[in-house]
């Protein structure tokens, strides 16, 4: 009973261990005329080629964030708000992120070696 009971306890700490293994980027546009993509506080420029989770926060029923690479092409809806998440596999490359009704103006990029 009590190695059953110690397989389930462990089990129950390697699962969230995995989920937590995948880097977060946080992505916002709006409420203003601005768009970023930051990996904690710092803007991101540069990462490695893996998995990530995107947290889209559109603040702005007027913009968007839509971000496209090697094999990507996400967006949220203009008119829309909330919080999106995507999972996504970034290979090597540039990728950039607009804000499609204000794209000469609210955009970002970053490479992926």
């Amino acid at each position: 009973m009590k190695l059953v009971v110690l397989a389930a306890l462990v089990a129950a700490l390697t699962v969230p261990a995995a989920f937590a293994a995948t880097p977060t980027l946080n992505g916002t546009v709006g409420p203003g005329f601005t768009i970023t993509l930051k990996k904690g506080t710092t803007k991101v420029t540069k990462l490695k080629a893996g998995t990530y989770v995107f947290k889209i926060a559109d603040k702005s029923s007027i913009h968007n964030f839509h971000l496209t690479g090697p094999g990507i092409d996400k967006k949220t809806s203009v008119g829309g708000t909330g919080t999106t998440t995507w999972k996504l596999k970034l290979t090597r490359g540039t990728y950039k992120y607009v804000c499609d009704p204000h794209k000469s103006f609210m955009k970002g990029s970053f490479t992926v070696t």
